[in-house]
């Protein structure tokens, strides 16, 4: 009997255990429950990201060679800041364009919200190569729109957009610009539209409300979509490779190339690091300046 009772008494002494230590360490359920992602992440981030940076130095043996080749060569300094360049412009043009849809769908009707949350979704559901092959039928020199400008006689000729910065800056503009928009709209829908008309109300005109009152209250929406658009531009290849042309190739290009074409891995490896550097440095200024982690949420230290 006694066996028997402490057979059936041990699962009530484990979930006991149990209990006390999720009580006296609380951070232990959190490590379990995050557990199976953080292996994930390991082994398909990770890892990868550090073979990734010991092939940059240990190809075929220990050596910086590949780094003095980066900094030396003036054309892969120049491919770097055309990267960071586009990078930014996109940042700003999607910014541009956005701030206006995610709030006419922060204000409108649930029905016609909806409508235009389909349209912005949309895209998603077509890859990135077809809407790239789009814009190129559409901007090429006999596409619809240098048609429409000959026709109405605003152009002599056809202008060439395709191998051009404009181009893909165009390309990059449309493929992010719901990147831009989703994190817009679910901030502004938490900002409560009596607080522009009380602006008002106290005398503030529209532009003067919206710079004091809504901007600072839908900034972490502003910087939030800026920093998504702004790494995903960083390592854009399809539309670059596709609109660009040979004196605009960004760094996902050049590494392309040189794994592909040339089989420099360490080569390689080494521009994908000084990109990823270069990458975290900017965040950790931006983080310096605005204080990302008082933005969303986070305790500052």
């Amino acid at each position: 009997m006694s066996n028997g009772g402490a057979v059936y008494a041990a699962p009530g002494g484990a979930r006991r255990l149990a209990a006390r230590v999720r009580q006296r360490y609380p951070e232990v359920q959190s490590v379990l429950v995050l557990a199976p992602a953080l292996v994930l992440l390991t082994l398909l981030y990770l890892l990868p990201l550090a073979q990734m940076l010991l092939r940059s130095i240990l190809d075929p043996e220990f050596t910086l060679e590949h780094y003095q080749h980066f900094f030396t060569e003036a054309v892969y300094l120049r491919v770097l800041g055309v990267t960071f360049r586009m990078a930014l412009a996109v940042t700003v043009l999607t910014l541009l364009l956005g701030f206006p849809v995610a709030y006419v769908l922060s204000t409108a009707r649930p029905r016609w919200r909806n409508i235009m949350l389909l349209a912005v979704i949309l895209p998603f559901w077509i890859s990135i190569l077809v809407r790239t092959y789009a814009w190129m039928v559409l901007l090429g020199r006999s596409g619809v729109v240098n048609e429409t400008l000959l026709r109405l006689g605003l152009v002599t000729e056809p202008i060439k957009v395709i191998n051009t910065q404009a181009g893909v800056l165009i390309g990059m503009t449309h493929i992010l610009l719901p990147y831009m928009i989703l994190p817009l709209y679910s901030v502004m829908r938490g900002i409560d539209p009596r607080l522009m008309q009380a602006a008002s109300s106290l005398g503030a005109g529209t532009w003067s409300a919206l710079r004091h009152v809504y901007l600072p209250l839908a900034m972490p929406g502003i910087v939030a979509g800026s920093i998504l658009v702004f790494i995903i531009s960083l390592g854009f290849y399809i539309t670059p490779a596709l609109l660009g042309g040979p004196r605009d190739q960004m760094v996902a290009m050049v590494i392309a190339g040189q794994v592909q074409t040339l089989l420099n891995w360490g080569f390689a490896a080494a521009i994908s690091a000084v990109l990823l550097g270069t990458t975290l440095v900017l965040f950790a200024v931006c983080n310096r300046l605005v204080g990302l982690d008082q933005m969303f949420g986070g305790i500052s230290r």
